[in-house]
């Protein structure tokens, strides 16, 4: 087992390693940017070392510098995380080359996986069922206009080496093809350095479940169950679940039998997810393979009771899996809510600045995986993900009720937060009904929220915010602005919140 491991990241998911790398006995190495010297992830670290300015390149995207530091510091194996150098493959090489151990799969498999229009030729050779389209880039607009005359309208362009929504572009008509084409050519090569674009049909009103799966270096592979990932916002995933409401016991079988193939035809090792779009006759297809542990990685470890940042880090030192798939077993229900610090009232833009009062969530069933702390101040220049909070119950109703009742507790202050979306999102009743695709969160956002207040502790709860300002008087002028600013996102913080605040100031 490893003495000592680098962290190639920073933020909740910094702090979430460090805590299994410390529940196994395992010292941690941390780096920072300029700007993230007071961060919670360099507060837990057993050490830390700077790696240069805010700038990603400059610091966390820097390859050199992070080996610098595990060379310095003794570490003998790197974990990446989520995002920056994750599923950089010449990262994974240049680990090896330094006598590190990557954790996560080998380069070779990150090249097969990194490319979607390489990804889909390695799956449609292992037999896994992919929407119709081209599997190599577009040459000429003229090829393009005759696969979609083929296929049929709508159809969806995507950057070969896309992302997060990057360089894609949803087309109705023949007449849009050829501005939408160049559109997205343009915006994958700023994006990724590379423009190639591939076409498929665009399936309407589509689910989107991944399939977790886990493979050792010894040839094993299993799948542990699925989450629903239909909640988004600009592709980009706001809310998870697992298991999906959609899939049975027959459809997950056969989903994750899909997964597994796929995964052994990239000669995949460690945690990984593959992604499919599901139909509204619950067709699965391949979208793409995530080569790395995700964001929302949570839902699948409190529905199987499996540590998946304890497993990468055991398959990494050569352990064989320490289970059969027929030992997995899915039980009660996980919805995770991604926080971050953005303006609901202004397009979501982001809202960096100093957290200036933190109440948080807790009891039965809530999960918070987190990276921030009162009196940190998040910085603007990366992504605006402050934390994850996860509600756990037997089943989903119980989940949506204690995830519920956390967001409720849950106040930051100083900043603007997303926190007033998630309740809006699980008291909607085709939430709550399980009707929803990936359209969903777009067609709830172009409602009008109501505009009656729903929470009857809301005029209390203002009686008492009042009372705490007249205590602390003029010195709390500061503190009551930046809370009324908060009010629309953070409005139905409960009253026991509220009093434990109001002593927490008066006693410092």
């Amino acid at each position: 087992m490893f003495k000592k491991i680098l962290i190639a990241n920073r933020g909740e998911i910094a702090v979430r390693i460090i805590r299994a790398c410390h529940e196994m006995g395992i010292a941690v190495v941390a780096v920072y940017s300029d700007v993230d010297r007071a961060s919670l992830h360099v507060r837990k670290a057993d050490e830390a070392y700077p790696i240069g300015a805010a700038t990603a390149s400059e610091s966390y995207l820097n390859i050199q510098k992070i080996l610098d530091v595990a060379a310095r510091s003794g570490a003998d194996a790197v974990h990446p995380g989520y995002g920056f150098l994750s599923e950089n493959a010449n990262f994974a090489r240049a680990c090896a080359e330094a006598g590190l151990k990557f954790i996560g799969p080998t380069a070779e498999a990150m090249d097969a996986m990194g490319s979607k229009t390489r990804a889909r030729q390695a799956m449609e050779r292992a037999r896994v069922p992919c929407v119709p389209g081209t599997s190599r880039g577009l040459e000429s607009f003229e090829q393009a206009e005759q696969i979609a005359a083929q296929i049929g309208y709508p159809v969806m362009l995507k950057a070969a080496a896309g992302g997060g929504g990057k360089g894609m572009r949803l087309v109705h008509a023949p007449e849009e093809l050829k501005s939408s084409l160049d559109a997205a050519r343009s915006e994958a090569e700023r994006s990724f350095g590379d423009s190639e674009v591939y076409i498929e049909k665009a399936i309407i009103n589509p689910r989107h479940i991944e399939m977790q799966v886990l493979a050792d270096e010894h040839g094993n592979t299993v799948y542990l169950g699925e989450r629903e990932c239909s909640l988004q916002r600009r592709h980009q995933k706001v809310i998870e679940e697992a298991p999906s409401p959609l899939v049975d016991p027959e459809m997950r079988l056969r989903m994750g039998e899909v997964a597994v193939r796929a995964a052994q035809a990239a000669g995949y090792t460690n945690a990984g997810t593959i992604e499919f779009l599901v139909d509204q006759e619950k067709n699965f297809y391949f979208l793409e393979m995530n080569t790395r542990l995700q964001v929302e990685h949570p839902g699948t470890e409190l529905v199987t009771g499996l540590d998946l940042v304890h497993l990468q880090i055991r398959i990494a030192a050569g352990e064989r899996l320490p289970f059969t798939q027929d030992e997995v077993m899915i039980r009660g229900h996980a919805i995770e809510c991604r926080i971050y610090a953005e303006d609901p009232d202004n397009n979501y833009f982001p809202s960096p600045g100093k957290i200036t009062l933190l109440l948080l969530p807790s009891g039965p069933g809530i999960r918070r995986d987190s990276g921030m702390y009162e009196g940190w101040t998040v910085p603007v220049d990366y992504d605006p993900l402050l934390a994850k909070l996860i509600g756990y119950g037997t089943d989903r109703a119980q989940s949506i009720s204690r995830l519920t009742r956390a967001l409720n507790e849950y106040f930051v202050g100083g900043i603007k937060t997303n926190i007033s979306l998630f309740r809006r999102v699980l008291n909607d009743p085709e939430f709550r009904a399980a009707n929803m695709d990936t359209g969903f969160l777009d067609r709830l956002l172009q409602r009008k929220p109501e505009e009656a207040p729903t929470d009857p502790n809301a005029i209390e709860v203002a009686v008492i915010a009042a009372g705490i300002f007249a205590v602390l008087g003029p010195a709390a002028a500061g503190a009551d602005e930046r809370i009324a600013a908060n009010n629309s996102a953070n409005s139905s913080s409960s009253v026991s919140n509220w009093k434990r605040a109001a002593h927490k100031e008066a006693t410092r």
